[in-house]
Parts: C-alpha cells; sequence; structure tokens
C-alpha cells in the first residue's frame, strides 16, 4: 500500500516550530538584555558606593588621634550604606545637612564616643542608638525628634545628652534614670509640663536645663538631685517653688527669669553654694533697690543674688510690720471693748 502524505499538515508543523524556535531566540535575546542591564546596573550601584565612600573619607579628620567625620552646609539627607566600611569612627559631626534620619547600622559603630546631629530634621531616634554602649555625647538638638526610644539606657556611658529644640518631646522613658553616669542634661524648649521623674532619679546629674517648656510647679522630691549644681528654669509658667529646694546643696547656679514668680521664697537662703540666680522679668509684688555700690566698678547683677538676699529681707520686714500692725489692732479694740 502506497502512504499518502498531506502537504498542508506539513506546512503546518513547520510553521509551529518556526513560530517556537523564534519565540524561544526572542526570549533569549530578552534575558540576555536583561541581565546585561542588571550587571550595568550593579556595575554602576558599586562605582556609586565607591565615590560616596571616597567622598566620605574627604571629610574624616584626626585630631589628637581620634577619628572624625565632620559635614557642615552638604546635603546629605540620608547615609549611605558604604559607611559602614569607616567602623573605626569614634565621632560624627553632621551640622545642617539636611539629614532626615538615624541609619540603623549605626549600631556598627561600636568605637563611637560622641555623635553630634545637631541642626538637622531628623524625626526619630532609632531603637539600635542603645547599642552604642561607648558613646559619652548625643547630641540631637535643633531637630524633629518627638520621642525618646527606651533603648537609650543602653548607653551605658553616656555624659551628656542634649534634646533642645525639638519642640514636641513632652517625656522621657523611665530607662533613661538607668543613665548612671549621665552628667548634662538639656531639654530646652520643648513640651514638657513637669521634671520627668526619670530626671529626678539620674543620680550624677549635675547640669539641667527645662527652660521655655510648660513647667508650672517643681515636684516636691527634686531634692533628690543632689549632685545637681545648674539649674535652668527660665521661660516657664512657675509661680512658687517647693520648701524641700533648700536641700540642693550643690546647687550653684539658678535661673528662674521670665516666670510668674511673685515673690522669692527665704527657703532659697539655705543654699549655701549658690553663686548666680536670676529672677528677672517676674511679677514680684515687693518694689526693692539695691544700696548703692562702694565700688563704681563693680558689676552688679540686678535680679541676682544680693538682690534675692535684699528681697527676702524686705519680705521678712513687710511681715513683720503686718504682724505688728495686726497685735496693736487688736491690743486697741481689747482696750476700747473694756468697760
Amino acid at each position: 500500500m502506497t502512504a499518502v502524505v498531506c502537504l498542508g499538515s506539513i506546512c503546518n508543523i513547520k510553521a509551529l516550530w518556526e513560530s517556537r524556535i523564534q519565540k524561544h531566540q526572542e526570549e533569549l535575546k530578552a534575558e540576555r538584555s536583561r541581565r546585561g542591564k542588571a550587571s550595568v546596573g550593579e556595575i554602576s550601584n558599586v562605582w556609586e558606593s565607591r565615590i560616596q565612600l571616597s567622598k566620605l573619607k574627604e571629610k574624616v579628620y584626626n585630631e589628637d588621634g581620634r577619628l572624625i567625620l565632620r559635614i557642615e552646609k552638604e546635603e546629605w539627607k540620608t547615609l549611605p550604606a558604604c559607611l559602614v566600611k569607616l567602623p573605626q569612627l569614634q565621632e560624627w559631626q553632621l551640622h545642617r545637612t539636611g539629614l532626615t534620619t538615624i541609619p540603623t547600622f549605626i549600631a556598627n559603630f561600636k568605637n563611637l564616643l560622641v555623635l553630634d546631629l545637631s541642626r538637622n530634621v531628623i524625626h526619630k531616634i532609632p531603637p539600635e542608638i542603645g547599642r552604642l554602649t561607648k558613646l559619652r555625647e548625643l547630641l540631637l538638638s535643633y531637630n524633629r525628634i518627638a520621642e525618646v526610644p527606651a533603648e537609650i539606657s543602653g548607653c551605658e556611658n553616656l555624659e551628656r545628652l542634649e534634646l533642645a529644640v525639638n519642640k514636641d518631646i513632652s517625656e522621657l522613658p523611665a530607662q533613661l534614670s538607668e543613665l548612671t553616669q549621665l552628667t548634662h542634661l538639656d531639654l530646652n524648649m520643648n513640651q514638657f509640663s513637669t521634671i520627668p521623674k526619670a530626671v529626678l532619679e539620674l543620680p550624677a546629674l549635675e547640669w539641667l536645663d527645662m527652660g521655655s517648656n510648660k513647667l508650672k510647679t517643681l515636684p516636691q522630691d527634686i531634692d533628690k538631685m543632689q549632685c545637681l549644681h545648674t539649674l535652668w528654669l527660665q521661660r516657664n509658667e512657675i509661680s512658687e517653688l517647693p520648701d524641700s529646694i533648700r536641700s540642693l546643696q550643690s546647687l550653684n547656679t539658678l535661673v528662674l527669669s521670665n516666670n510668674r514668680m511673685r515673690g522669692i521664697p527665704a527657703c532659697l537662703q539655705s543654699l549655701s553654694n549658690l553663686r548666680f540666680v536670676n529672677f528677672r522679668d517676674n511679677p514680684l509684688e515687693l518694689e526693692v533697690s539695691l544700696p548703692p555700690s562702694e565700688d563704681e566698678d563693680e558689676e552688679r547683677e540686678l535680679f541676682g543674688l544680693q538682690f534675692m538676699h535684699a528681697y527676702i529681707q524686705e519680705s521678712t520686714n513687710v511681715g513683720n510690720r503686718q504682724k505688728g500692725s495686726e497685735e496693736s489692732f487688736c491690743e486697741i479694740t481689747t482696750i476700747v471693748e473694756q468697760p
């Protein structure tokens, strides 16, 4: 029997195979193109990383054996990951760079002693900050931070913390009190309505600025801060001081200007080490003028320490005169009422 071959079927099969082959070739070409572009992209990223690292290395200075990364008034909104190739850095000083975030890879800089990122637009302190166990100074003033993470307690050697002019910080984590080496704390121009408990319990705190907040009173247990020698409370709404403030025997500077004090409490005379005070721009009820100085060249603070003592003395005198007047009135009344 003779086989009969259909010419049309053969043509269809041939066309199908040719179509498949062409499609496969196109897919191979597309894959080679994709891989080529990816390789170009990877090479481009590598070169960009190298360029950024080279720029950063130009900003590294050796001062007294300390390696410092210093960038001033240059735009670095984010810090590149290649920075981790400089783990030996001991200090960052980045000011007015437009930096928006502290990178989480900050945890890799185990030798960091000073982190100064003041005057940027940072919104958040990452919890990784607590991995910097050697850090001594954390300076984040003039940013947009609203919250301080509890992990900051991990910075066990921190001595100086500055969070001034962030404007929205209103509380601090209780764990802050675990910073046993902290001596300097700047919280000026924020939203605190009281001195946080964590601050009162800082065992080594010597210098505290809580000016330009919303303080109306001071806590009764302010006497916990036995090491405190400087207290800035200017531009608040404080109208009176607790009697317990007399126990701050290390205090030598007290600034209460621009508050709502109507008087000066006598308990301040118990502060034997007090050397500078300022009560300027308070609605004090008594008008007190200081006696002329024997030394014409002597500089005197109008609302300073001498003024404070003079005011308290005058307040005592006024109180005694009022008491005397009341006693005299009672005696006269008694005589008049006698038959």
